[in-house]
């Protein structure tokens, strides 16, 4: 954990990355806030990409109308690749330092929290981290913005799923975000009642998956729900069903959920971690801390040392995996 002295009168707030139900939550803590504390909060658009456009301005507080209720970003956001270049750090550095800002909160995920951490090391730009993500994959915090949503939003659709699987006897394979990360798919399969969740930390295979499915089939059940995480790239779930079938012959649907688990109304639990940690961002820039992110242990709020989070990853509760499977028999 970084400190420093120089006393702060303006700061940016920006979001970075895949955008997340309960961004807006936090930008409107982060600007309310800070003019309750005598800052002036200015928006920077488009992320690190806005830094180096320069694309800097004044908010107010009517700006923070109606929006904790929105999905998405009113900041927008992007990812930019001329940002992780020393020469375009260099950019953003300077447009930040012209436009008087003292400090930043950086709300977005892992990649975000790189770009922030080089901004503090480089040219002492002081910075605070809000872990927004859907996939819950940040080192440090026990919960992301977001991922309340998107797990509600996946669960919703495999309970309206499950209804048709029950009425024609069918197998189906439901695919959620996630990439590397298994949380959505371990959260969504326990809550949805899957009979299998393929993550890319479990050690579930086709073969277990069938053999179960069998099993299931001889003590009378019709129809099942399998869950995996998309991995790499959309389209997991389509390799999954070829693979059940060449195994078994048994026909499985495949439904990708894709990216209506990003957007739409945050949930209540979203959007007040949200409020928390902008305001937790805002304090610790105030009382002289940076290069941190703001995270959570339980109920509680954290700072966890940017360096900390950008480098360790964060392990998936394979506890979930092998509940789900006990309650699905």
């Amino acid at each position: 954990m970084a400190q420093f002295s120089q006393k702060i009168k303006r700061i940016g707030v920006f979001t970075s990355g895949g955008d997340a139900p309960g961004m807006n939550a936090a930008i409107r803590a982060v600007v309310r806030v800070g003019i309750a504390q005598n800052l002036e909060v200015y928006g920077i658009q488009n992320g690190y990409v806005g830094m180096m456009e320069n694309k800097i301005y004044p908010l107010q507080l009517r700006d923070m109308a109606n929006i904790i209720q929105r999905g998405g970003t009113i900041l927008k956001t992007g990812r930019s690749a001329e940002f992780m270049k020393a020469e375009g750090r260099v950019k953003a550095a300077q447009n930040l330092k012209a436009a008087q800002i003292d400090a930043l909160v950086c709300i977005g995920g892992d990649g975000s929290f790189r770009g922030a951490h080089a901004l503090w090391e480089e040219h002492h730009i002081p910075v605070v981290g809000v872990p927004g993500t859907i996939d819950n994959d940040i080192f440090g915090s026990d919960k992301t913005i977001g991922f309340d949503t998107a797990v509600n939003t996946a669960l919703e659709a495999i309970d309206r799923i499950r209804d048709t699987a029950a009425s024609h006897d069918r197998l189906f394979i439901v695919e959620v975000m996630g990439r590397n990360s298994g949380f959505i798919a371990s959260h969504v399969g326990l809550a949805g009642g899957a009979e299998e969740i393929f993550t890319p930390e479990g050690n579930t295979t086709v073969e277990k998956a069938v053999d179960r499915i069998k099993e299931a089939i001889g003590r009378g059940k019709t129809s099942s729900i399998l869950v995996t995480a998309e991995g790499q790239k959309p389209g997991r779930a389509y390799d999954l069903a070829d693979a059940i079938r060449k195994k078994s012959g048994m026909d499985a649907k495949v439904c990708i959920l894709g990216h209506q688990q990003r957007g739409g109304s945050p949930t209540a639990a979203d959007r007040i971690l949200a409020s928390r940690m902008g305001a937790a961002a805002v304090d610790s820039l105030l009382k002289g801390y940076c290069d941190i992110m703001i995270g959570t242990e339980g109920e509680r709020l954290v700072q966890v040392p940017l360096d900390l989070v950008t480098k360790n990853e964060k392990k998936s509760q394979l506890d979930l995996l092998s509940l789900a499977s006990i309650l699905a028999t």
